[in-house]
């Protein structure tokens, strides 16, 4: 079974806490918004900590290093049958200058041709009205856990 690994940051607002996520790049996800965000996170390489993972996936995909304390969430399993592990934790970078890693595919499929697109297009701050709607589906359990824990302070 594959395995991935993230970071669900969140920072205090005055209306509650508000949720960093990310919408994925490239042309499958150009024009898909709603359930298709997502925590920051990535694949767990073999003999890989899968909190490492976290850190280096959301560094990778954002360029903002996030920082302890980090509070284990309950793992969850995709529909594709992945499975993810997150932690929480607290941050605040700046959504338009999130810096992301790319990636290359042939596009149009077939044509010979490849372009390179950022594996992250944007990013943003929500709150968890908003974060529900936006995350794709499979994840809402991490922000129902971080708001059952009542997280003033990790």
């Amino acid at each position: 079974m594959k395995q991935s690994a993230g970071i669900l940051l969140l920072r205090s607002a005055d209306n509650g806490p508000e949720f960093f996520l990310v919408h994925p790049g490239g042309p499958f996800f150009a024009r898909k918004d709603a359930g298709w965000w997502t925590v920051p996170k990535g694949e767990i390489m073999p003999g890989e900590d899968p909190l490492n993972t976290a850190v280096r996936e959301f560094e990778e995909e954002t360029g903002y290093k996030p920082a302890p304390p980090f509070t284990r969430l309950t793992s969850i399993t995709q529909k594709g049958g992945k499975q993810v592990h997150c932690w929480a934790a607290f941050g605040n970078p700046d959504p338009a200058k999130i810096v992301s890693n790319t990636f290359e595919i042939e596009w149009p499929p077939k044509s010979g041709k490849h372009k390179t697109y950022p594996e992250i297009d944007k990013a943003g701050w929500f709150t968890s009205q908003e974060a529900v709607k936006l995350i794709n589906e499979k994840q809402v359990p991490f922000l129902e856990e971080v708001l059952q824990l009542g997280f003033t302070a990790l």
